[in-house]
């Protein structure tokens, strides 16, 4: 809660995993038509007049570098949505927390080219921050985060306050799906129930067609997913491949904790998914042995706080010995005080 340069090849294979039924014929030639193509009468009918006035649909009529909409109250975010959605537009929704990087700005792009209407979130979510984790001095660049928004053409941001999110007396919480438990949930207790909260409560004030996630935080595509399935929620959840730098380090709003040294150290992460994905293309199958090749290669780099290295059932994340089909390789790791995590897809 992700261009720049292209996915790994190996873990590129995009996904689409849609709760939400297929449109009538007539909203999706709608869908397909720009705000100003939506025809007068049709227009006034849905509301859209109102929409219009109100500046909503600024990025898709005019240049990419328009600034975006910015609203901070969560029930006119939902009015804005339900009236783009009232003029037959497609609404997609990036959840972020700011500090954008190209990763971030990637989904956008897929969201734009998918949906008439995109909404971006910027909210630091206190509830998936352990005690002692970072929540006081993750990066906030609020300036360059509505600028580069504006640079890829979303249509809303939604900015909320804490207390817009987390009122006083807010007592209610989701239990997160059991994929929420192994690694992720193990190592950051409450974790999870911070970020199905956060985004159940996004999908609540957003009522989007779509949302986009990035692979780079698997397990919380999984948790997202689940959830969206087992509460029947009218929404797509699509994720999209992992966005790296050329030298392969997975982009991260924490890399810029890190210093030249610690950023060349954690260069051994992708380093050692893309031996163990070697090792399976040459026949290995024995998930302990890929396990241990990857943790060798973090060791070499002198990576000694591992969280876990695991090769799990990419859709349960469940214990594999042996892989008799697709698997993920998953890392958690500290390069010096920074916190980092990857996955690839073994195939």
């Amino acid at each position: 809660m992700g261009t720049a340069q292209a996915s790994d090849v190996s873990n590129a294979t995009q996904r689409s995993y849609v709760v939400r039924g297929e449109k009538t014929r007539s909203m999706e030639l709608l869908l397909r038509g720009h705000c100003a193509g939506v025809g007068r009468t049709e227009r006034h009918a849905a509301g859209a007049t109102w929409y219009e006035e109100r500046g909503v649909c600024m990025a898709n009529e005019t240049s990419s570098t328009s600034t975006p909409r910015v609203v901070r109250v969560g029930a006119e975010a939902r009015d804005l949505i339900r009236a783009a959605q009232r003029a037959g537009l497609r609404v997609g929704l990036v959840p972020t927390m700011g500090a954008l990087h190209d990763g971030h700005l990637s989904l956008v792009e897929a969201a734009r080219r998918e949906c008439r209407f995109t909404v971006a979130t910027v909210f630091v979510n206190p509830t998936q921050f352990g005690p002692q984790e970072d929540f006081s001095r993750y990066p906030r660049t609020w300036d360059e985060d509505l600028a580069a928004l504006g640079r890829v053409g979303v249509d809303l941001v939604f900015a909320p306050e804490v207390s817009e999110m987390y009122p006083p007396n807010c007592t209610t919480a989701i239990a997160p799906p059991r994929v929420a438990m192994p690694l992720e949930g193990q190592c950051r207790p409450g974790h999870f129930r911070g970020v199905a909260t956060i985004v159940m409560k996004l999908f609540q004030l957003l009522p989007a067609d779509a949302a986009y996630f990035g692979q780079k935080d698997y397990q919380q595509t999984l948790v997202v997913r689940h959830m969206v399935e087992d509460l029947n929620m009218p929404i797509a959840i699509e994720v999209r491949p992992t966005v790296r730098d050329p030298d392969g380090l997975a982009l991260s709003s924490r890399n810029r904790y890190l210093s030249a040294a610690e950023r060349q150290q954690a260069l051994a992460i992708i380093r050692g998914l893309r031996h163990a994905l070697e090792l399976v293309r040459q026949g290995e199958r024995n998930a302990i042995v890929l396990q241990n090749a990857i943790r060798a290669t973090l060791i070499d780099a002198s990576i000694r706080s591992i969280d876990y290295v695991a090769v799990v059932d990419p859709e349960s994340l469940g214990n594999l010995e042996l892989l008799a089909g697709p698997a993920m390789a998953l890392v958690a790791c500290r390069v010096g005080a920074t916190r980092l995590i990857d996955n690839l897809r073994l195939e």
